[in-house]
């Protein structure tokens, strides 16, 4: 990266590095990395450019960070104007903050073989919002972009390299589709590396 990671987020990840190595179950995990993530979208001014470029056809994941022993990864998702991910499950922990626009989330219950069932109503997430996900739940998550012709953004720590992660999609006639989601990172805006983080941080 030819310019410094923002503040912001060099003390973000810095803190879940941390928060990781010292953590002592995944619950403590979950409730830290919530009050981490919720100071870090609570304002909107450090996100570089090249890491909130909506794409026309598909949400787009950035990677802006990822542990070099795989233990997490730091992910901003670019939703442009009515675009949406497809039902997921995933296997890893997530902690998801929106820092732009406004986002659907809505939660399946799901067996294999069995259609997804709404678990309750579609939740309008606003900028500032925090939600975790333990993947110890029997759960599906689908997240869309609640404000047509705008950009929505969020960020997304995973217990793991999201990039690696495989993920199911799931559909209304009980099957899953096994993926895993790419970064669209550019040769022109790589993830940020360990030693642009680990440069001084002031508190």
């Amino acid at each position: 990266m030819r310019t410094p990671a923002p503040p912001p987020l060099k003390r973000f990840i810095w803190d879940i590095q941390f928060m990781v190595e010292l953590a002592e179950s995944e619950r403590e995990i979950l409730v830290i990395g919530r009050d981490l993530m919720a100071r870090l979208v609570a304002s909107d001014d450090w996100l570089p450019d090249a890491f909130a470029v909506p794409d026309a056809e598909q949400c787009q994941h950035h990677l802006l960070y990822s542990d070099g022993l795989e233990r997490f990864s730091v992910v901003s998702t670019v939703f442009d104007g009515g675009q949406s991910l497809p039902a997921c499950q995933d296997r890893i922990w997530e902690i998801r903050g929106l820092l732009r626009g406004s986002i659907g989330a809505q939660h399946f219950l799901w067996e294999p073989g069995n259609a997804p069932r709404p678990k309750d109503e579609v939740k309008r997430v606003k900028p500032g919002s925090v939600d975790v996900v333990s993947p110890k739940k029997v759960e599906a998550i689908q997240l869309s972009n609640a404000l047509p012709g705008t950009v929505s953004i969020s960020i997304h720590v995973y217990g793991g390299d999201f990039g690696k992660n495989l993920r199911h999609a799931l559909y209304a006639d009980g099957t899953a589709h096994a993926f895993i989601s790419t970064y669209a990172n550019s040769d022109d805006s790589p993830a940020y590396d360990i030693w642009s983080i680990k440069t001084e941080i002031c508190d």
